[in-house]
């Protein structure tokens, strides 16, 4: 399928509010690929996808995942919502056609992270956090301009807010051990 037709299709199968960011996190991560030089279609293809599974309630991502032999961490059991990321992996082979192993990593890493991402696994990390339609995260705009600059440095910087966030109790279970480890390995990294 062609960027067009799988727009139709997302159309179709998310929310208004989910598509609306989904086409904002493809054209971010197309302005941040050229921005630091990586694949341009690689970064659209996985930004249009990255939340193709997000409005699958979270039982049946759940039940999906169980069925189709997806790994599920303890993390995720009790917070199936993380789970659109793998089943957004699957369903971007299985139904939308991609092929492109990073373009599938991309998108598979694209909540939690992972130590080690390679460029294309950051734009669409980065991407998803910092889209205009974003609002709500502390220092948006100077985590927005430092996405243009350093992509390292905007990930720590993405990192530490969301894990204080989600230390204090605002977010929706227990913080994934992949969070912790993605955070400990950018900051042994840049330290």
């Amino acid at each position: 399928m062609d960027l067009k037709q799988i727009q139709k299709r997302l159309k179709k199968e998310l929310d208004k509010e989910r598509y609306i960011h989904t086409l904002s996190v493809m054209y971010t991560a197309a302005s941040l690929a050229m921005a630091h030089g990586s694949n341009l279609q690689q970064a659209m293809y996985a930004g249009l996808l990255h939340d193709c599974a997000k409005c699958i309630p979270n039982a049946k991502k759940l039940t999906q995942c169980k069925e189709l032999g997806i790994a599920i961490t303890e993390t995720e059991e009790q917070n199936p919502l993380l789970l659109h990321a793998k089943l957004g992996a699957y369903l971007a082979k299985e139904q939308y056609g991609i092929d492109d192993p990073e373009i599938l990593h991309a998108i598979q890493v694209h909540t939690t992270g992972e130590p080690n991402m390679n460029l294309l696994d950051k734009i669409i990390f980065i991407a998803d956090y910092i889209e205009p339609y974003r609002d709500r995260a502390p220092n948006l705009a100077e985590t927005r301009k430092l996405a243009f600059l350093d992509l390292d440095q905007a990930l720590f910087q993405i990192m530490e807010i969301t894990l204080n966030y989600l230390k204090n109790g605002k977010g929706r279970g227990m913080i994934d051990p992949m969070t912790q480890e993605t955070y400990q390995f950018i900051r042994e990294r840049l330290t």
